[in-house]
């Protein structure tokens, strides 16, 4: 059994006044396209609570879009964030290139481990979320976003603001709807659902 679908019963069975929080919060977040900022540890399940805020939304049938902040050097991540124009740079293609924010035009962009955002792209994206529109790398030429932003971080977003990491504005831009995601050992009530639910599922897969 995949570790993906171990976490996608964890968040369909849990029944804790944690998990039963999160998932109300959601359904809110759901129902509006403000900004949703997911917090919580590595490995508690935010993506797929942003897929889960994506499908109950109305842009359910655009498309869905992550990137990941801590896995891209940072010197390819504004290209990787916004596009490129054809030739922007040398070994950059030929025909240009797009961009997460392009492909997901009228959807939803997933932004992951948000706090280890460089301050320079951190600028650029508080201008999406803004003015709703944005620069490729290399053109001089503006275009319109339409996406809506689903960001999550493991990291303390204030204590990075504190040191000078992270932007306050972008920070409040994003902090419209938080929803703090529990660990497991917080909803250890929901241990005995988790439970019968993996064994019928083991059970099925035979």
């Amino acid at each position: 059994l995949s570790i993906r679908r171990q976490r996608q019963m964890c968040i369909r069975d849990s029944s804790s006044a944690p998990s039963l929080e999160a998932k109300r919060r959601a359904r809110r977040g759901a129902g509006s396209d403000s900004p949703v900022l997911l917090l919580g540890e590595t490995g508690t399940g935010k993506e797929l609570l942003a897929h889960a805020i994506h499908a109950a939304s109305a842009r359910a049938h655009k498309a869905f879009v992550s990137i990941n902040s801590a896995a891209i050097p940072e010197t390819l991540l504004e290209a990787e964030f916004f596009g490129t124009a054809p030739g922007a740079f040398t070994g950059a293609d030929r025909k240009g290139r797009s961009g997460k924010l392009q492909l997901a035009e009228g959807g939803t962009l997933f932004l992951d481990e948000i706090g280890d955002m460089p301050l320079a792209l951190q600028s650029k994206l508080l201008r999406v979320l803004q003015e709703k529109e944005y620069e490729p790398v290399g053109s001089n030429q503006m275009l319109r976003s339409d996406v809506r932003i689903i960001a999550a971080t493991s990291i303390d977003l204030q204590a990075a603001m504190a040191r000078g990491a992270f932007r306050a504005d972008l920070y409040y831009r994003l902090n419209v709807l938080p929803i703090e995601v529990p660990p497991l050992r917080q909803r250890l009530e929901d241990l005995p659902a988790l439970c019968v639910a993996l064994l019928a599922r083991i059970a099925q897969d035979g």
